[in-house]
């Protein structure tokens, strides 16, 4: 597996068009992703969206992968399970075909990444399962709600994300460490994001862990394992969410002959809106 220093980058946006101009319009979104026009991070776009982390296992795999998931409910959450050979997920939005709808993908060939594509459609069969994961971008709507400011959206960047030495539970061959998003924030706006966070635990919930990053085993936060970089002040905490890249660490160490990813913060972006995975 290639390091972070040198993996491909998925972090700094490249599109035709600015972020803003997209506004919530998640159709034309869906088609600017088909045709290329967006292929970097997602963050900042259909905020009252649900967007989802993906990866893509043959069928033998499956199975492991499901009760990996199952134990690591908090990084891991399944918002969608594809039919094998289906590309499409009509839970999710009755026109999202996972060949063509992530903005950037990962190929992994025995726990190497070999590829990072923005179309998997030569690469589909009919042996393929798609899991779809919550992610920490559909909180972020309720957090900018309650006014509470989101650093990575501000500098136009994508979230920061570190793996650290909290082990996951293992199921068959999947095991590695959780990886969590960091966003600084003031202690009165920490407060209010675990409040607000709490509401959705099936986009990770409230955070896993407040301030002193050593604790959990991140030496440097100015050096994200994935993702970019994002100022942390003097009087902010940096506040640690459980992330859905976590099932690419685990994979890593289980080294599929075969599985696609999406690139970290390159999510895919579904016709369900937020609220409606609110717990409370």
């Amino acid at each position: 597996m290639q390091t972070a220093d040198t993996q491909p980058s998925a972090c700094s946006p490249r599109m035709d068009a600015p972020m803003n101009a997209w506004s919530d319009d998640v159709p034309a979104i869906r088609q600017a992703i088909r045709r290329g026009e967006i292929n970097a991070h997602t963050s900042g776009l259909a905020g009252s969206h649900v967007q989802g982390n993906v990866v893509i296992l043959p069928r033998d795999w499956a199975n492991d992968f499901l009760r990996f998931c199952q134990n690591n409910r908090r990084p891991c959450p399944v918002i969608a399970l594809g039919e094998p050979g289906d590309p499409m997920l009509p839970t999710l939005g009755q026109d999202i075909d996972i060949r063509t709808d992530v903005p950037r993908y990962r190929v992994w060939r025995d726990g190497e990444l070999i590829d990072s594509p923005t179309d998997i459609s030569d690469l589909w069969n009919q042996d393929l399962v798609t899991f779809v994961i919550g992610c920490s971008f559909s909180f972020e709507h309720a957090l900018q709600q309650a006014q509470v400011p989101i650093r990575h959206i501000q500098q136009g960047r994508n979230v920061p994300m570190y793996r650290t030495r909290i082990p996951t539970t293992p199921a068959g061959p999947f095991h590695g460490p959780l990886v969590v998003s960091m966003r600084p924030m003031k202690a009165s706006d920490a407060i209010k994001a675990v409040q607000i966070t709490s509401r959705y635990p099936e986009v990770h919930g409230a955070p896993v862990h407040l301030g002193s990053p050593e604790l959990i085993g991140i030496d440097d936060l100015s050096q994200p394992d994935y993702g970019d970089a994002v100022d942390v002040y003097d009087d902010e905490l940096p506040v640690f969410w459980a992330c859905g890249v976590t099932p690419q660490a685990a994979l890593s160490q289980a080294k599929p002959p075969f599985c696609i990813t999406h690139a970290p913060g390159a999510m895919l972006i579904t016709d369900l809106l937020n609220q409606q995975l609110a717990s409370f």
